[in-house]
Order: C-alpha cells, then structure tokens, then sequence
C-alpha cells in the first residue's frame, strides 16, 4: 500500500467500512464499532481507511494479511486524542 498525504476523518473510515462490509469476517465487523468510539488518532484513522479501501478487490493472501491488521488496530487500546 502506498502512502497518502490526506488526512481521513472518523466519518470518512465508518463510510469506507460501510461500503467494505459485507466482504469482512465477521469478527471484524462487530468489532469495528468498539474501535471508532475509542476516538483513535489520526494516524490509526488514515491507517484503518487504507487497510479497507479496496479489501473487496484484493487477493485472499493480502486479504489475511489486512485482517490480521485491521484486528491488531481494533484491539489495540491505543491513547485517544484529546
């Protein structure tokens, strides 16, 4: 995945994740919640945004690699931004 300069709101990720949904494990989407409430930094937003744009498009191999991932940011109780 290549680096983007644009910024990605919570809003921006939840729409992605919408949009990407029906194509995740199901671990993954009745987690996803837990992880926007959590009010992770920006950095961890633009991270989550890349890891889901395209899941739909990409081969089972990357697929899992994304999964371990998108689970791994989930999990991660990183400290929120003020």
């Amino acid at each position: 995945m290549g680096k983007c300069n644009l910024d990605h709101s919570a809003e921006d990720v939840q729409q992605k994740f919408n949009l990407q949904s029906q194509w995740l494990p199901e671990d993954i989407r009745s987690l996803f919640h837990e992880f926007l409430v959590r009010n992770p930094s920006q950095t961890t937003l633009n991270e989550m945004f890349h890891l889901l744009k395209k899941y739909d498009l990409v081969d089972e191999q990357e697929r899992k690699e994304r999964d371990r991932k998108i689970k791994w940011l989930i999990l991660n109780k990183e400290d929120t931004k003020a």
